[in-house]
């Protein structure tokens, strides 16, 4: 097909003529060729919403007729429904503050309502992209809120997943509760403990993520739609925001709400810095549970293999019937990328100047691939891992027993000194601190049988 000319305040661009959108979105396609990535769908979805969202709340408010309005909502409805999402081009990497995807976005609602209304696509008559699809708002306030509203949006999944991986740790914290294995600390033998302890353990660190991260996802609720340019609502009624974010909440099921001072809420990107620092350390915990799996499956001759992970496909090209520990590595390798995002929206977070922060599309692209990933990683590592682990009791039992850590048992009856020298007799002879207690302990084999119940071990007691 050909182009058509479409017109902004610095001339004409030429257009595709099936395109929606017009010259801003036509410039920031020759100005930004820079990753092949667009911008996440999430962000163009929340956008599209705000935008339908004031329409609405200008057409009530009797400041757009009711004729565009209507028509600027039935172009971001569709888009809602699926449509025109080829449409939103802009590269991930584009102009500051987010101008070019929130040009895109007027662009292409103009461009849709326009040929409602006339049956021609594009162009800025009736309905122009700038005096009635952004009506009384700014890319410098409509860019925060959509991102917040993204993020906030996309966290349902990942809580969801994060009680999912937690709800799965517990049930083998169950599962696997009558398990006495050896513990170790500083990957050295320690004192015994329940396989299913471990793993109990594992779910309480998940659900404190989770948490953490319930409570981040309050301070995305803020919205600061309505500060227009500066903070300070120049072209705006006074109940346009509050009208604007009613709906948004209303069509989210979420608690989205004002922000307290909106020049805070443009300058400031605390929400979206809170969100991913509390993914950091979420995926910190994973990372850690992760890597104990693939130290617990280790071997399975010669390492821990303590428990079997789910074999999910061959290892290794070469090794004839090799089973690598897959999910826990793929796991790791998002946990990896979670933490760089971090750093990007941390360094982008504080780069802001005086009342606008506009590194605000890098942390839009971090923060949400951050959510994607890591809630698939959780879904994946649950289902396809977790939840099909197994154990072996045997030798969890016969490192248990054999365990140098044992003779901490010993301590209240003979002293931590003369514990020492039957570990260290132990150890030079090659036999188990069971057996040189028996020897050396001077405690009736009643006695020692008692001390040395792995099983009661791991629980408290004192003699």
């Amino acid at each position: 097909m050909g182009n058509r000319r479409e017109k902004d305040s610095l001339g004409e661009m030429e257009v595709p003529e099936e395109a929606y959108y017009g010259a801003q979105t036509a410039r920031a396609l020759e100005n930004y060729p820079i990753s092949g990535m667009r911008v996440h769908t999430a962000l163009v979805e929340s956008y599209v919403l705000l935008k339908k969202a004031a329409a609405e709340s200008l057409m009530e408010l009797e400041m757009l007729d009711a004729e565009r309005g209507q028509a600027i909502a039935q172009a971001a409805g569709e888009v809602l429904a699926g449509a025109l999402r080829d449409q939103f081009v802009v590269d991930a990497f584009h102009s500051g503050a987010g101008t070019s995807l929130h040009m895109n976005v007027n662009e292409v609602l103009a461009g849709r309502a326009n040929e409602v209304l006339t049956g021609r696509r594009g162009g800025s008559s009736p309905v122009h992209p700038n005096d009635h699809v952004n009506m009384s708002q700014s890319t410098n306030d409509t860019f925060p809120t959509a991102l917040r509203m993204a993020a906030r949006i996309r966290v349902e999944r990942l809580v969801r997943a994060l009680r999912g991986l937690e709800d799965e740790l517990a049930r083998k914290g169950e599962e696997f509760g009558g398990i006495v294995k050896a513990g170790r600390t500083h990957l050295q033998d320690a004192v015994p403990v329940r396989l299913g302890q471990e793993f109990a353990a594992y779910a309480v660190a998940i659900r404190q993520a989770r948490v953490a991260i319930v409570a981040a996802a309050h301070w995305l609720e803020e919205l600061p739609i309505g500060g227009s340019a500066v903070g300070t609502g120049l072209n705006t009624q006074p109940q346009f925001r509050f009208k604007t974010i009613e709906r948004i909440a209303a069509a989210t099921g979420l608690d989205f709400r004002p922000a307290g001072d909106l020049r805070a809420g443009m300058q400031s990107n605390f929400g979206v810095a809170l969100m991913s620092a509390c993914l950091k350390v979420a995926v910190l915990e994973v990372s850690r549970i992760a890597n104990d799996l693939r130290l617990l499956a280790s071997g399975p001759a010669t390492g821990i293999s303590e428990i079997d992970l789910p074999a999910v496909q061959p290892g290794s090209s070469i090794m004839p019937g090799k089973v690598n520990p897959s999910i826990p590595e793929m796991t790791n390798m998002v946990c990896f990328q979670v933490i760089g995002n971090d750093a990007a929206v941390s360094w982008a977070s504080a780069a802001g100047q005086l009342e606008l922060n506009v590194m605000m599309p890098v942390m839009a692209h971090n923060l949400l691939q951050s959510i994607d990933i890591l809630t698939n990683a959780l879904d994946v590592l649950a289902a396809r891992c977790v939840a099909g682990i197994t154990a072996r009791p045997e030798r969890c039992r016969r490192f248990a027993e054999s365990s140098v850590a044992l003779a901490t048992a010993l301590n209240p009856r003979i002293g931590y000194d003369r514990a020492a020298a039957i570990v260290k007799e132990a150890l030079t002879s090659g036999r188990t601190v069971v057996d040189v207690a028996r020897e050396r302990s001077g405690l009736s084999p009643e006695e020692l049988d008692d001390l040395f119940d792995v099983f009661r071990m791991t629980e408290p007691r004192t003699t």
